[in-house]
């Protein structure tokens, strides 16, 4: 197992937060994952408030995207 720390974007979209062990959800978390990331990487870069604000929503819009496809993926009818 891996010891390093868990990225902002790991612990965003709950990586490890997987019960049913199901791989195309650890798939789809870590590519949510590196996408907050990037995102939150840009977002550290900036001065301007406004232009942290709207890198701030993307990332909340992309946790809500991810929350989403992991309800699709799992759903069993």
């Amino acid at each position: 197992m891996n010891d390093r720390p868990m990225t902002y974007g790991e612990r965003a979209v709950g990586l490890n937060f997987n019960p049913s062990g199901d791989a195309n959800v650890a798939k789809l978390k870590q590519a949510f994952a590196e996408i907050i990331d990037h995102l939150s990487d840009a977002r550290e870069e900036l001065s301007d408030g406004e232009a942290k604000r709207l890198y701030s929503i993307a990332i909340t819009e992309a946790q809500t995207a991810q929350m989403w496809a992991v309800k699709a993926i799992t759903w069993r009818s």
